[in-house]
């Protein structure tokens, strides 16, 4: 089976740290958001996936290879067009199978399996309360009726959340292929939710099946919610010697903390080193030091370095900040 998984975007709400670094590989809960995205299809069977990438596209391609031993094809989208645009680039790969298409900055907690066997195309939907950001289903007598992009009076809560079984890819193309002929755009973009939508006008069969574990790491405040919600499932680590762990936290192997105290919810990646420092509810990446501060509801990028006063702060990789 084959996932697409587009991560083209730039990720500009995560800014200063996708200046350096893709969205999909910032760290959450120890490991890249695409790490956890494909653990979840691996174990699902998936033993495909296409990857649409963009910029800094190269890095996503080595940590994938780096990780995963499933085939992987690489597609790369040279602007931004939009999600059905992106899925596009992809047709190559598209064979009478059907692909799942699950978007590269969410994480999703759904035993998919049961959806696999299923014999219609299946969109992944969960209600909520503004509708307006969100692609949104209208359901008929337990089949989709309508797909409206961020519709600005919507007439359901039901929002797709970036899942989305295909079994009929090659019709999925001719749609849209029929956007890109009649240049029909929403919000200035190609949208996936139109190709969908002339599916159904089609004849084509989908249900929608219901996600409520659904995590958005497409900005800060969001990335650590899903932090948070990703360490509760881990195990307690174990202590470390001079080391206050208030659980749940992630802690690299080899980080080295000394007269800290860490968590609840943080992240300490591997190489960081931690000295002197209360760290809770806040991310710590890669190779990055922090000493005698207090760190809390932050972001600290790669090689990035933090010394001298408790503050709350919101720093991309390869940085240096020093109070007084």
């Amino acid at each position: 089976m084959r996932a697409i998984i587009p991560v083209a975007g730039f990720g500009t709400r995560l800014r200063p740290h996708t200046y350096t670094l893709p969205k999909v590989l910032l760290n959450v809960a120890g490991k890249p958001i695409i790490g956890h995205i494909l653990d979840k299809i691996v174990e699902d069977g998936f033993d495909e996936a296409t990857i649409i990438v963009g910029n800094m596209g190269e890095k996503i391609r080595d940590f994938a290879r780096s990780n995963y031993k499933i085939k992987f094809d690489f597609v790369e989208q040279p602007e931004p067009k939009g999600l059905a645009h992106a899925i596009s680039l992809a047709r190559k790969t598209f064979t009478t199978e059907p692909v799942l298409i699950i978007l590269g900055d969410t994480i999703f907690d759904v035993n998919l399996k049961p959806i696999l066997k299923e014999p219609l195309s299946s969109l992944g939907v969960k209600k909520v309360e503004d509708p307006r950001r969100f692609g949104v289903v209208e359901m008929k007598d337990g089949f989709v009726a309508k797909l409206v992009e961020k519709p600005e009076n919507p007439t359901s809560n039901l929002a797709l959340v970036g899942l989305y079984w295909i079994r009929n890819p090659f019709l999925l193309d001719q749609c849209m292929e029929e956007l890109f002929k009649t240049n029909k755009k929403t919000k200035g973009e190609y949208q996936l939710t139109d190709a969908l939508q002339a599916m159904v006008e089609k004849g084509e069969k989908v249900k929608t099946f219901n996600v409520e574990g659904w995590y958005d790491c497409g900005k800060p405040e969001t990335l650590l919610a899903t932090n948070r919600h990703l360490l509760d499932k881990l195990p307690h680590r174990k202590n470390r010697d001079g080391v206050v762990i208030n659980p749940p936290v992630f802690i690299a192997e080899d980080a080295k903390i000394s007269r800290s105290i860490i968590g609840p919810y943080a992240t300490i990646a591997s190489g960081a080193v931690i000295e002197d420092s209360i760290i809770r509810n806040s991310i710590v990446s890669d190779d990055a030091r922090v000493h005698c501060a207090l760190l809390e509801d932050s972001l600290v990028g790669d090689n990035s370095i933090v010394r001298g006063n408790f503050q709350k702060i919101n720093i991309g990789d390869s940085s240096e900040i020093e109070f007084h």
